[in-house]
C-alpha cells in the first residue's frame, strides 16, 4: 500500500530529525516519536481488520497520528530545530498520507 510505504517513509525521516534535535526538548522527542510510529501500525492493524467500520478507525487514529506529527513539525521550526528543508520534506509527506487516508475512512 502507498499509504503504508509513505508512512514508514516519514517515520524514518523522524527519527533523523529525533537525531538531530538537541538535549532539552524531550516533549516534543517524545510526541514526534510516538505519533510517528503510531500511523504505520494503525495502518496495519486497520488492514488487517475485517469489518469496514473497524478499518476505517484505524485508518482515522493514523490519520489523527500524522496531524500531531505536523503540529510537531510547525512547534519544531518555530523554535529553530529542524532545517526548512527538511520540514518541508516531513509536511509533504504528512499531506500525501493524510489525503489517501482521508479517502479511505469514507470508501
Amino acid at each position: 500500500m502507498d499509504v503504508y510505504q509513505r508512512s514508514i517513509e516519514f517515520f524514518a525521516l523522524s527519527a533523523q530529525i529525533l537525531e538531530k534535535m538537541p538535549r532539552g526538548n524531550a516533549m516534543l522527542k517524545d510526541q514526534l516519536k510516538r505519533a510517528g510510529l503510531s500511523i504505520p501500525l494503525n495502518i496495519a492493524e486497520g488492514v488487517g481488520k475485517v469489518r469496514p467500520s473497524d478499518k476505517k478507525r484505524f485508518f482515522a487514529i493514523a490519520r489523527g497520528s500524522a496531524g500531531e506529527c505536523g503540529a510537531v513539525l510547525d512547534a519544531c521550526l518555530i523554535l529553530g530545530l529542524i532545517e526548512p528543508e527538511r520540514y518541508n520534506h516531513g509536511k509533504s509527506i504528512l499531506s500525501r498520507i493524510v489525503a489517501m487516508l482521508t479517502k479511505m475512512c469514507w470508501i
